[in-house]
C-alpha cells in the first residue's frame, strides 16, 4: 500500500489530464522518505458514467480521491502528508474550478491488518534493481 482511486465524472473532458494527474499522485507516494514503500504504490482512475450532483439540475462535476493506506504511520506525517497531496490534486485541477461548478474530495482510509491479504514480488524486484545499479 498505499492504494489511491481517483474517481471523476466523464463529464470531465481529455483537458482534465486524468493520467497526468495520477503520475503527479503517484510521484507523491514516491517521495514519502520511504514512508510508502514504491513497490506498494498503487495509483488508477475510475471514470464515472452514472451520478447525481447536488440538484442534478446543472452541468456539475467531481473528482474523488481515495487513499487506502496501512497502519501505523505517525499522525503529523499523515497530515502533513495527505494536505500536500490534496494540495497537488486541487492545483492540477484548478482549471476546472476556474471554469465549471465543481467540488473536489481526498479521504484517507486505513486498511485493518486482519482483513488485509496480499502478496506482492515487486519489492523485491525494485530492491535487485537497486542492488544492480
Amino acid at each position: 500500500m498505499p492504494h489511491c482511486i481517483v474517481e471523476y465524472t466523464d463529464n470531465l473532458g481529455p483537458e482534465v489530464g486524468i493520467r497526468d494527474l495520477l503520475e503527479k499522485v503517484a510521484a507523491k507516494f514516491r517521495d514519502s522518505d520511504g514512508v510508502f514503500p514504491t513497490g506498494g504504490i498503487r495509483v488508477r482512475a475510475i471514470r464515472l458514467t452514472e451520478y447525481v450532483i447536488a440538484d442534478g439540475m446543472a452541468d456539475d462535476a467531481f473528482v474523488n480521491v481515495t487513499a487506502k493506506i496501512g497502519p501505523g504511520r505517525d499522525p503529523a506525517f499523515k497530515k502533513r502528508f495527505f494536505s500536500e497531496l490534496f494540495s497537488v490534486v486541487k492545483e492540477h485541477l484548478q482549471p476546472v474550478f476556474d471554469t465549471r461548478s465543481f467540488a473536489l474530495s481526498l479521504y484517507v482510509e486505513e486498511a485493518d491488518e486482519n482483513g488485509s491479504y496480499k502478496e506482492n514480488n515487486i519489492h523485491a524486484r525494485l530492491k535487485n534493481r537497486h542492488q544492480q545499479l
